[in-house]
């Protein structure tokens, strides 16, 4: 059997692409320079004081849990603060949803 063969919803085929705008959640790390706490701040308001909660601090970057159409505009804020971007890297969706 061709996958083509199989009736899959049209909706169904866009998940975990560019094309995702459900509320599913990801974990999508960020490879930044952190500058005193200035990146974890721009980072936590973009967020909002619950969300930020979840943000992971790692040795070069953080962890943070988004819907994949806000990575782009997380990428443009972070330039936006002269920060550079080195790496981005989605790599598991959660059980949570973005609300």
């Amino acid at each position: 059997m061709k996958d083509r063969d199989i009736d899959v919803p049209y909706e169904t085929l866009k998940i975990g692409t560019p094309r995702d705008y459900s509320s599913d959640m990801y974990k999508v790390y960020f490879e930044v320079v952190e500058r005193d706490g200035f990146v974890l701040n721009v980072l936590s308001e973009y967020l909002g004081s619950e969300k930020s909660k979840s943000i992971r601090t790692l040795p070069h970057g953080y962890e943070l849990e988004l819907p994949i159409q806000v990575i782009p505009e997380v990428v443009r804020l972070l330039c936006a603060n002269n920060i550079a971007v080195y790496q981005v890297m989605r790599y598991v969706k959660t059980q949570n949803t973005w609300a």
